[in-house]
């Protein structure tokens, strides 16, 4: 019997109606790669049993993360910090980083990683960069297309076939410091951190921009198919290991 890959998405934090939501465009994406989504809302108990029910784990964008957990300052660009979603995350990233499913980290996603393992945040991209690369970087941000550059001998270029895309991105803050657990393998024209792999995880890539807001971009949609195809052979190989265990009688 033929089983798709579960793959669980965090999703935004609770709105005012008292609603969990995310935008369909990630449960689209997952799903035209082959992928089954089901949504992780932030109000888990034990995110640790979250291991045992998904194949794959994507870290979905969304606000700002609390900069004091970075060692930041608030300011008034920082909007939409939510407690409940921040510690969750942090907490989820944390266990991530020891199991050995597929993640990927979409723009929130990437940041949350980041924090995770002890690097940091620019509070405010056009502060720190100034806009020679919009990143849709306003007060809200936007999406906005813009280039990026990327690693030629990294995986990420491996899977999207390529050194030299657009993308579109939707943020006012970025990756600043990393720790030497990841390796950052693309850019954008002002050497904003676009993407970045981890060293010590068998599939862990967190990109800043969108790939699921160009669902006909077949250089975007590649970033899914390879996360779903690594999320479906993990799932194959641990239940070949459950198979051998099972006693036969005769």
């Amino acid at each position: 019997m033929k089983k798709y890959p579960i793959i669980g998405i965090t999703t935004y934090n609770r709105s005012q109606a008292g609603e969990y939501c995310l935008n369909g465009s990630y449960i689209d994406a997952v799903q035209a790669a082959g992928g089954i989504p089901i949504l992780l809302p932030p109000n888990q108990l034990n995110p640790a049993s979250i291991f045992d029910a998904v194949d794959g784990l994507i870290f979905s964008g969304g606000g700002d993360i609390n900069p004091e957990l970075y060692g930041g300052l608030l300011d008034r660009t920082v909007y939409s910090v939510n407690a409940e979603r921040d510690n969750f995350e942090l907490s989820l990233a944390k266990l991530a980083f020891k199991a050995d499913i597929p993640v990927l980290g979409i723009c929130r996603g990437m940041q949350i990683l980041n924090v995770a393992s002890g690097g940091s945040l620019v509070i405010h991209v056009p502060d720190a960069y100034g806009m020679e690369v919009s990143h849709g970087s306003g007060i809200p941000p936007r999406a906005i297309e813009h280039s990026i550059e990327i690693e030629p001998n990294s995986r990420l270029a491996k899977i999207m076939g390529t050194t030299s895309t657009t993308v579109v991105s939707w943020h006012h803050q970025a990756v600043r410091k990393v720790t030497s657990d990841w390796e950052i393998v693309a850019d954008a024209p002002d050497t904003l951190v676009e993407a970045m792999e981890h060293q010590n995880h068998p599939w862990m890539i967190a990109v800043q921009w969108h790939p699921e807001m160009s669902p006909k971009c077949s250089i975007n949609s590649r970033i899914f198919q390879a996360f779903v195809q690594a999320a479906a052979a993990k799932f194959m190989n641990s239940t070949k290991s459950a198979t051998n265990l099972i006693p036969t009688f005769s």
